[in-house]
């Protein structure tokens, strides 16, 4: 990705009041409620890996194979193709996807596109560890076998990056095992996590699906006093095998595992036995290279892949606020992120979720150490609060468990790009949510009116129009009618500049003629800027047009906390058995930490986690998970010939597109207070602690001035969602009386 001058993006911030969006904590700290010599308790901790359970694992060999074939690929693609681009084309990344095709198929002797649509490409149904393999460049770096199980570890090319852990029951040739046999069986097996019974039982808790069933952290010192809290706080959690404490194996590491969650209400229920988190202490001087006992390494060869690493974890709960006060009892996690009822909505589907976490002491010199840092735990927690939605439905169909995995690379572009060419040149990989092209502009009447500076220019300063209204009109109805314009207004991603030209010269009418060639290249160059015109707003001329095509293309989300930038990307659902199951997915991420100077003159150290959880992202995620299921739906429903279904199907996109639409201004007056807030909140505490109490209590005031705009943006936001709300409810109700039912 290019690099981008945060203190130019900042400087223009400041002098064109661009409207940024923040995400800082919610709650409101008044003067009296500080106590600068509060300890900071916390746990040495830090990500370790993921565990999932599917439905099963191949042969060593049979992903070796694969990863030998790709890599292959890579060395052959690059000796066809070097000298045969410009920078520009390899600036995102960009793979030539008709000569990978006939690379790719040349190598594996399959000819994998008969009559097929790329487009066509299903989620579901698919092994996840060939998926990373193809899809993101990822290899199996190591495994474990006993009699009953196989699993095998998934990384990047940074050893110090994730690792995911994929485990399932053995196969015997074509048949499964026994599951009560291998339940019942531990003579081949040293190392409890993998027992057959874990995948039993996850399965079991899980209405039979597979999942993201592990949660892992490494602590420091810890261990015991984790166990000691959980064994006096929440015993009910701590699974029979741990009743007496950690589980040590010899030269690798101790581990203890508790259940995440109660079934409900913490003290009222008992635990909800699917999900695991899992603390590992290592061993002083173990020799492992690996986070987990009993991995084996494996020889793995990266071909072109970025490094990743483990940004946050996100669960579908039943009760968010137990979950909450668990792991502030055990791990003394605090909240740092609320979105309460009313704010994330789509349609009749709301939820509530708060991102809580450890407080990291990382105070990284840059930011790739940021990037690479794993001290730094955040948990976003959902719990539904209609039933409807993906959270009411994961909950649902599944039960409570992890909704997605975040993982941070550092160039999410160029990342995006590629794995969108490898799923359209291999066949396999992922595919990711669709994002409605109003999220990064569309082209509208008043923009070809009123001309590109007033379009670029946000402070306030406008010049004359450029064109009539009847001129801009005429304009955009010809885009429309000769498919320049998308059916939602958005501009065609392929088209250019010339073929624009051609079409407006030769079909605008003789009335408008004359006008519109006096100011024919600025019209062009209008309708060209609209694709990504939203996320010029935010970052101006910090990058090309090309990096804006490929955000937009890729359908990557932007959003900017004050002096930092966040990038976000999610998969579609993965370890997803029919198209229309509940499952989990992958969360992608970039933050673009500030490079700004403390008053020292010295660069400010980088605090993890910078870019923050972004309320517009949030939102437009949840959008885009209801957005792609309708999307699906209308597709299925075409499809079949159902007409009836289609109709509907594509209303409610329509819906949830303007509700993003009309969300998006109250989302800026949220982002733009919360900014203000916090602001003082700073001030107001260094004044605090610096004994200047007349300066705290002012900066107090403007505080609770800035959370009260918040709160009014805020109520107005709920109202824009309950709109919505009986918009979708009685597109519902008026289809369940024309008798067709869901």
């Amino acid at each position: 990705m290019p690099s981008i001058d945060i203190d130019a993006f900042m400087k223009d911030r400041a002098k064109e009041n661009t409207r940024l969006t923040i995400n800082k904590p919610k709650k409101e700290m008044r003067y009296s409620q500080i106590n600068p010599n509060e300890p900071d308790d916390g746990v040495d901790i830090r990500f370790s890996h993921v565990h999932l359970y599917v439905d099963g694992v191949c042969e060593l060999s049979a992903y070796k194979e694969l990863e030998d074939s790709l890599n292959l690929f890579q060395k052959n693609y690059d000796e066809l193709t070097t000298g045969e681009g410009t920078d520009e084309v390899n600036e995102c990344g960009q793979l030539n996807v008709d000569v990978g095709r006939q690379l790719w198929q040349s190598i594996t002797k399959q000819n994998m596109y008969d009559g097929t649509s790329v487009e066509h490409f299903a989620s579901h149904g698919r092994d996840v560890v060939k998926q990373l393999i193809a899809g993101f460049g990822f290899r199996v770096t190591g495994c474990h076998a006993t009699s009953h199980t196989s699993t095998v570890v998934v990384t990047s090319k940074d050893p110090n990056g994730i690792q995911i852990v994929v485990s399932a029951m053995a196969r015997d040739g074509e048949n499964d095992v026994d599951v009560e046999e291998a339940s019942a069986a531990e003579e081949d097996n040293d190392y409890h996590h993998f027992d057959p019974s874990n995948i039993t039982r996850f399965f079991q808790a899980h209405s039979d699906r597979q999942g993201i069933a592990v949660l892992a952290f490494e602590v420091g010192h810890d261990l015991e006093d984790i166990f000691r809290r959980y064994a006096e706080h929440h015993p009910d959690l701590v699974p029979k095998e741990f009743k007496n404490g950690p589980v040590v194996y010899d030269n690798e590491s101790r581990i203890f595992e508790v259940f995440a969650y109660y079934k409900g209400e913490k003290g009222t229920s008992t635990a909800d036995k699917g999900t695991i988190l899992r603390f590992i202490e290592p061993i002083v001087g173990a020799a492992n290279t690996f986070r987990l006992p009993g991995i084996v390494p494996v020889d793995a060869s990266f071909s072109n892949c970025h490094p990743a690493f483990f940004d946050h974890w996100v669960s579908n709960v039943i009760s968010r606020t137990g979950f909450l006060d668990t792991l502030k009892d055990t791990l003394y996690f605090t909240p740092k992120v609320d979105f309460n009822a009313g704010v994330v909505a789509a349609g009749e589907a709301q939820i509530e979720s708060t991102v809580t976490g450890n407080t990291s002491s990382l105070n990284a010199e840059d930011g790739s150490s940021a990037l690479s840092d794993q001290s730094q735990i955040y948990l976003p927690i959902n719990n539904a609060i209609t039933r409807v939605g993906h959270v009411h439905g994961f909950l649902e169909e599944i039960g409570q468990g992890i909704q997605h995995i975040a993982s941070r690379v550092d160039d999410i572009i160029s990342f995006v790009q590629e794995a969108n060419d490898r799923r359209k040149i291999f066949g396999e990989g992922f595919k990711f949510l669709n994002i409605p092209r109003s999220y990064y502009g569309v082209l509208t009447k008043e923009m070809i009116r009123k001309g590109l500076d007033n379009i670029k220019d946000s402070s306030g300063n406008k010049s004359d129009d450029v064109l009539s209204l009847e001129c801009a009109h005429a304009i955009f109805d010809v885009c429309a009618a000769e498919g320049i314009l998308l059916d939602d207004a958005s501009v065609d991603l392929d088209i250019s500049g010339s073929t624009i030209q051609t079409i407006l010269d030769s079909k605008i009418s003789l009335d408008h003629k004359e006008e519109y060639l006096q100011n024919r290249e600025e019209v062009v160059e209008i309708i060209l800027h609209s694709r990504y015109v939203n996320l010029y707003n935010l970052l101006k001329n910090h990058l090309s047009e090309q990096s804006y095509i490929a955000i937009v293309r890729n359908q990557i989300l932007v959003d900017v906390q004050t002096d930092d930038l966040l990038f976000q990307i999610f998969t579609s659902n993965i370890l997803q058995r029919k198209p229309q199951d509940e499952a989990p997915f992958l969360e992608f991420i970039q933050r673009v930490c500030s490079e700004c100077l403390g008053p020292d003159g010295c660069p400010k150290k980088v605090k993890p986690g910078c870019g923050g959880f972004g309320i517009r992202n949030f939102l437009t995620l949840f959008l885009s998970i209801e957005v792609t299921k309708a999307m699906l739906a209308a597709s299925n429903a075409k499809r079949d010939g159902k007409m009836n279904e289609y109709e509907f199907a594509k209303r409610k996109v329509q819906l949830f597109t303007d509700q993003l639409n009309e969300s998006n201004p109250l989302l800026t007056e949220i982002s733009e207070a919360m900014t203000k807030e916090g602001v003082a909140r700073d001030k107001m505490m260094l004044a605090y602690r610096e004994g200047k109490k007349e300066n705290a209590k002012v900066w107090g005031k403007v505080m609770e001035k800035e959370a009260a705009a918040k709160s009014l943006a805020n109520d107005l936001l709920m109202e824009c969602n309950m709109k919505y709300q009986r918009l979708m409810r009685e597109l519902r109700e008026s289809r369940e009386q024309e008798g067709i039912f869901r």
